[in-house]
């Protein structure tokens, strides 16, 4: 005889034998901090399960148990790092109220010059000069801004 131990796939995390552990623990290490993703490895590394997975516990698990139980995640990742003094066009637009996207047209339209830097962020340097600048493209007093003199370079993400 044969013994044959096969974890069946369930449509819900109550329905895993060990489902109100694996939520209560998700739910612990949510309120300390950690991203869906860090979670669902300490979950993994755990012995858990994703209702939909045999072997590992998603990420999309840790996320609906979270958002089950009414909680958000703490502060938004960045998939790149920077220095106090620079500004990606997300921080430059809401520092200058402007639309994010009408940076991202002028660099695409070549009015705004600034390199990309290897991790794929654009990054603005954090002075008046440059905030004047870019004020001075957006009401049309200069038709064209090149920054790619005062870029940082930084490598990664």
């Amino acid at each position: 005889m044969t013994e044959l131990a096969v974890q069946r796939r369930v449509n819900a995390v109550t329905k895993l034998a060990r489902g109100e552990e694996m939520r209560d623990r998700a739910l612990t290490l949510a309120r300390a901090g950690m991203y869906d993703d860090q979670i669902a490895a300490v979950l993994t590394s755990e012995g858990h399960r994703s209702p939909n997975s045999e072997r590992e516990v998603l990420p999309i698990t840790v996320q609906r148990i979270r958002h089950a139980a009414g909680m958000q995640v703490n502060a938004p990742r960045t998939r790149w790092s920077h220095g106090a003094d620079v500004l990606t066009a997300p921080e430059m637009a809401v520092k200058l109220s402007i639309p994010v996207n009408w940076l991202y047209v002028q660099i695409r339209k070549g009015r705004l010059l600034v390199d990309r830097q290897p991790s794929g962020a654009y990054l603005f340097s954090d002075n008046t000069d440059v905030h004047d600048g870019i004020q001075s493209l957006r009401t049309h007093k200069i038709y064209r801004l090149d920054l790619r003199i005062c870029q940082p370079h930084q490598e990664g993400h």
